[in-house]
């Protein structure tokens, strides 16, 4: 018998059988089969697919022969670094006419009063105020070259906009100003960037200005012109300090009546004087050409090309990393076209807004200004429903601990935190959609990408490759620059072993600091390579892992170099803990901190642990004190921190870090002398009471 029939003389009768079965079946256990079947089938049709990535995910960088080391993006054909990506667009003004184009003069830039919709001004709309602007300038006496500086000192509008655009039109260089700076760093660019004229928003900047023109420390400021309406006594002030004060809406007119052809700029002229806040002594002016930002933002433009557009639901953002606050672009143009929105409330003062709106314009996409209060952001994101929303991590660690801190049951926690597992699960397995019961719950909205750079590089340097959704890394090397990592021999980071600090070269570095050539010299070297001061750390798959940073690095008594803000970020994991400063001396053998309590989680940590009261009588309680500690410590012991790394002390401090009181930068980074002197005598006291 034949193997065929011996299956036939086996299975047969079983059949019979099994269908004579079924027909004993009642009619609803079989529909209920049916029902089975059918989800079954449209599962299988319609389950989710990983993401095609645009290259190989176990090798996302290569190594450039004779580059010593150095690494580029595997998206490259060669070794040859992108400068553009669009042949027609090669400066910010043919990236406006393009978006022009594009757009069908379509809808531009919108603004909204409290309560009401978003009134639009359409691309040529844009492009002839803008024009208007420029003339205006020239009529004035203002040259068309790289070298003639204009100033705004104003939020984010619509005006800002068109003042730029103003400028880029007849080949003039901007130079943001923001009043978190301080009196004294206003009055230092001003004069530094020699500044004559300069666009504000409100009155109350106008007179900020005036202050140094009548104490004679800017003498060469000669003109301010206001967005906002303004009274007599502006004007009068403005007479008397010899400065000529005039309306945004005069200089439109001017320039209406006596409208000049643009002079439109090269791609290595200079197009934004970029001052960086440092956390000590006066900001430096990083010199940002049209070449370095149409570089940057064409790499991300490359490094997403071929995916899906997301549906006009999901809200796009783009997450930084570690070590400067608004220093790399976003990466969500997956298919940017007219039909994106982008809401714009981080500052244009910063290179990060400044590369996210370029990116916008060039693809004829929309951008709507927030109302100028962060207070009102969420009802402005509700009104405007973006589809891009640029974030920063500050407020994404907020918004993570608002939305677990809102879970407050057990029940809730575990299906947020099995939510979240769910979704991480999908993402590793590079499947992208907003359709599974968690997206339909929690997260259908939104979508992350990471990357990584600061301003000297024009915002970004790397960036995590689409259908790669591990976290831990920063990605690889954008396809603009490449990326290496050089000794540094005293924190024990050595290159020979895929560790140090991080150098980018390529086509988006800055071309210096305004007037600076020292502190120029402190960030490039003689081969062009821009030293960020980052520690970083090669993983087998070609991505960059951030690991420390290194300045502001002390030692201890005993010859151990202490890198804080590493420290710092470990402890910030702690529940009831905002802000920390962890401080060590030369002369002391151990750490101590200053904490601060998060207020909105405080009471309920506390309350676990039997201890109740008001935020400021918490902030004095030992109990809840020892208690931080204890919980920052073993933190500590989980990130593998050695014993000299952990805080032997800590002072609880009631009032957050801020820039108002001086304790952090614009760009939210500790102000680390200013934090020593004011917590003085809190840790002289800490150094005296703990025995080690």
């Amino acid at each position: 018998m034949q193997a065929h029939e011996l299956f036939r003389h086996f299975r047969m009768p079983e059949l019979a059988d099994f269908r004579q079965y079924v027909r004993t079946l009642p009619t609803n256990t079989l529909m209920g089969f049916g029902a089975f079947a059918a989800l079954t089938t449209f599962w299988y049709a319609t389950r989710p697919k990983a993401l095609k990535p645009p290259c190989d995910l176990s090798m996302q960088s290569v190594e450039v022969p004779g580059s010593g080391g150095a690494r580029r993006s595997t998206l490259l054909d060669s070794d040859e670094l992108l400068e553009y990506f669009y042949d027609d667009v090669r400066t910010l003004y043919e990236g406006f006419l393009r978006g022009i184009h594009v757009s069908n003069n379509g809808p531009c830039l919108g603004s909204r009063k409290p309560d009401q919709p978003y009134e639009w001004l359409s691309y040529k709309q844009v492009a002839e105020m803008a024009e208007c602007v420029g003339s205006a300038l020239i009529r004035k006496g203002f040259r068309t070259a790289p070298d003639q500086f204009v100033g705004i000192f104003a939020q984010n509008r619509p005006e800002w906009v068109i003042i730029e655009q103003g400028c880029f039109a007849y080949s003039m260089v901007v130079v943001p100003l923001y009043d978190t700076l301080g009196a004294e760093a206003i009055t230092y660019i001003v004069n530094k960037a020699e500044l004559s004229l300069v666009f504000v928003d409100k009155p109350e900047k106008a007179n900020l200005l005036l202050d140094g023109v009548e104490n004679k420390l800017t003498p060469g400021l000669k003109i301010i012109v206001l967005m906002d309406s303004y009274g007599s006594d502006l004007l009068e002030r403005g007479k008397k300090c010899g400065v000529e004060i005039t309306s945004m809406k005069a200089m439109e007119d001017l320039g209406r009546a006596n409208r000049k052809k643009p002079k439109p700029p090269a791609p290595g002229d200079l197009a934004v004087i970029c001052f960086t806040s440092g956390t000590t002594g006066n900001p430096k002016g990083a010199m940002i050409t049209h070449g370095n930002i149409v570089s940057d933002s064409s790499a991300f433009v490359k490094m997403t090309q071929n995916i899906v557009t997301p549906s006009p639901d999901d809200t796009l953002i783009s997450f930084l990393p570690l070590a400067h606050m608004f220093e790399t672009v976003v990466e969500s143009v997956l298919g940017l076209n007219a039909s994106d929105t982008h809401i714009s409330f981080l500052p244009l003062a910063h290179m990060y807004e400044q590369l996210m709106q370029f990116v916008m314009l060039c693809h004829g996409a929309k951008i709507g200004f927030f109302q100028g209060d962060i207070r009102l952001l969420m009802d402005d994101l509700k009104t405007l429903q973006p589809t891009i929303f640029p974030v920063v991590p500050r407020l994404l660690n907020r918004m993570f601990d608002r939305i677990f801190g809102q879970a407050n049951t057990t029940l809730k926690r575990w299906l947020l935190d099995f939510a979240s597992k769910r979704k991480e699960a999908e993402l590793r397995s590079g499947i992208i959609r907003n359709n599974s019961l968690w997206d339909k719950l929690i997260f259908r909205k939104i979508q992350f990408y990471e990357g990584y750079g600061q301003t000297e590089c024009t915002a970004g340097c790397s960036l995590t490759i689409p259908g790669d959704w591990t976290a831990g890394h920063v990605g690889a090397p954008m396809p603009c620059n490449l990326v290496k990592l050089v000794d540094v021999e005293d924190m024990n980071y050595l290159a020979a072993k895929g560790e140090g600090e991080v150098c980018v070269k390529g086509p988006n570095v800055f071309q210096g600091y305004l007037k600076d050539p020292a502190k120029t010299a402190e960030a490039l070297d003689k081969d062009g390579w821009l030293h960020t001061g980052d520690i970083g750390k090669w993983l087998p798959n070609g991505t960059l892992k951030i690991v420390d940073r290194k300045k502001h690095l002390f030692k201890l008594a005993q010859g151990e170099y202490i890198a804080p803000e590493k420290i710092e970020n470990v402890y910030l994991r702690s529940e009831p803990v905002a802000q920390v400063f962890v401080h060590g001396e030369s002369l002391q053998s151990f750490l101590i901190a200053i904490v601060v309590p998060d207020v909105e989680t405080l009471g309920r940590w506390a309350q676990k642990r039997g201890v109740d009261g008001s935020f400021e009588e918490l902030c004095r309680n030992k109990d809840v004190k020892k208690a931080i500690l204890e919980d920052m410590v073993r933190l500590g012991k989980e990130a593998g921190l050695k014993p000299f790394e952990q805080v032997k002390g800590i002072a609880l401090h009631s009032e957050l870090f801020s820039v108002d009181n001086g304790l952090l930068t614009p760009t939210m980074k500790a102000k680390r002398p200013e934090l020593r002197n004011y917590f003085r005598s809190q840790i002289d006291e800490l150094y005296s009471t703990i025995k080690v």
